[in-house]
């Protein structure tokens, strides 16, 4: 076949001309999306699939059409015996044919024109929160509501799960490919497990906003607490978090065990919830290993660098513990805090267990209806209002945590932050891991915060602080 009888079959075949046009439209995206990542405007990251995977593969198949197209229209001529060694005659000096080819054009255009907005809006779509949370992702529902009320709430799920550039955004979605499938076919795990092993690292994502030498000197905290007696007493503790950073050449505090001057990596459980044993290369070359109580007797478990996520692993999605949930309602005054005994009674409440949030709202509202109904009946009159105020607020926080859907209650995910519900920091600092010569990771409290006061109602540091 010659060159001319070969463009002459294509543009002949409707299968051909399909094919063409694929390519062509194709193409051409490809490289106007290249060139705006070539001149760094780099976009989000489904340009990344979109432009390396799907037009890439709409390319393959309008190349795969072409040939089939040729051949069609080789065997519809040798059928009939007609030669199709020339080319079409279009004749532009005829008005039907001229109109006809300057139609062709503009219908192109106009193609090319919606293909490139529609691309555009749908990237624009998919990397949208509301798209990753409830879209296609309705098994995140948890992650979903916790984002909505945490400090990242304004950064867009690709920010962190992916990152800038196209590389990680093919891999994460290239590793995640079961996950469609266990979505469509409810073979998912009830609740997800954690954490996610295939994490970018966080220096690539999370440094992007934060860094060590940014977290320089210390923090004051106040973690207000409330009894459960009749007047729902609150009582504040104030710590001096010795945040740290990088200070000059000098790394300090919390923040230096992401010190980019040494490495630490530890090998842990499937979980990371034990340690089994901790690396500590520093700069100079020197080496420390302390091995825990595990470290012998469960020899599983990876080497990993230690990551931001390690100690920071809900940054987003935080699920509290319902005491601390109706602490801060109170401090809020979601709750009114001059209803006696609220805090007890809605931590009673908040602790039962429902089949779904709907039947939980109702049962935590008529049960502390009926608390105040058979304790306080002249309040539960006069204050009806509030106390309906509180039973909302109440199944709102339960709402937050608990999803039964999912098998997501109280507890189901750890916090690494601390140490006051889970391990948290004593995964490491507990004393017991220890190199060969018996030296101890420290559990010594000053190392990360100063306790200014401890659960008083009138702190004298806070009355110093603010006269």
């Amino acid at each position: 076949m010659t060159v001319r009888s070969f463009f002459a079959s294509m543009s002949r075949d409707p299968v051909g001309l399909l094919g063409c046009a694929l390519t062509t439209a194709s193409a051409l995206l490809i490289l106007t999306l290249f060139g705006l990542e070539l001149v760094g405007l780099h976009g989000n990251p489904y340009v990344g699939i979109l432009a390396y995977l799907v037009l890439p593969g709409v390319f393959l198949l309008g190349l795969a059409l072409i040939p089939v197209g040729v051949r069609r229209q080789r065997r519809r001529s040798a059928r009939l015996g007609s030669d199709i060694s020339a080319f079409p005659v279009l004749d532009l000096n005829r008005d039907r044919t001229r109109n006809l080819v300057l139609t062709f054009l503009i219908l192109t255009l106009a193609n090319l024109v919606i293909l490139a907005v529609a691309t555009y809006k749908g990237v624009e779509v998919m990397e949208s929160t509301t798209f990753c949370g409830t879209t296609c992702h309705t098994v995140m529902q948890p992650e979903h509501t916790a984002h909505g009320r945490s400090p990242h709430a304004r950064v867009r799920c690709v920010e962190c799960h992916i990152g800038p550039g196209a590389s990680w955004f093919v891999r994460s979605k290239l590793s995640g490919a079961w996950q469609v499938v266990s979505v469509a076919f409810h073979l998912y795990d009830r609740p997800i497990p954690t954490p996610v092993h295939n994490l970018r690292p966080a220096r690539e994502t999370c440094e992007q906003c934060h860094w060590p030498s940014k977290f320089v000197g210390d923090r004051l905290k106040i973690i207000t607490r409330h009894a459960d007696d009749e007047s729902n007493t609150a009582t504040k503790t104030v710590l001096l978090l010795r945040v740290g950073g990088i200070q000059g050449r000098v790394a300090r505090g919390i923040h230096w065990h992401v010190d980019p001057t040494h490495e630490l990596r530890y090998r842990a459980d499937e979980t990371r919830q034990t340690i089994h044993e901790v690396e500590l290369r520093t700069a100079d070359g020197a080496t420390k290993r302390f091995r825990g109580p595990t470290a012998d007797t469960d020899t599983d478990g990876e080497w990993r660098v230690m990551d931001c996520v390690d100690c920071h692993n809900r940054p987003t999605h935080i699920h509290r513990q319902p005491d601390e949930e109706i602490d801060l309602a109170l401090e809020r005054r979601a709750i009114d805090r001059s209803l006696p005994f609220v805090r007890r009674e809605g931590l009673r409440l908040l602790r039962e267990g429902h089949p779904s949030q709907d039947e939980a709202r109702r049962a935590i509202s008529a049960g502390l209806e009926r608390y105040y109904g058979e304790s306080y009946p002249e309040l539960a009159s006069s204050r009806a209002a509030d106390i309906a105020q509180a039973g909302r607020s109440l199944g709102d926080l339960y709402a937050y945590n608990v999803f039964p859907n999912m098998s997501v209650t109280w507890g189901t995910y750890p916090n690494h932050i601390g140490h006051r519900d889970f391990p948290g920091c004593f995964r490491c600092h507990d004393d017991e891991h220890r190199t060969a010569d018996g030296q101890a990771i420290s559990q010594d409290c000053s190392t990360c915060h100063t306790l200014l006061a401890v659960e008083e109602e009138n702190p004298e540091i806070l009355a110093t602080l603010n006269p």
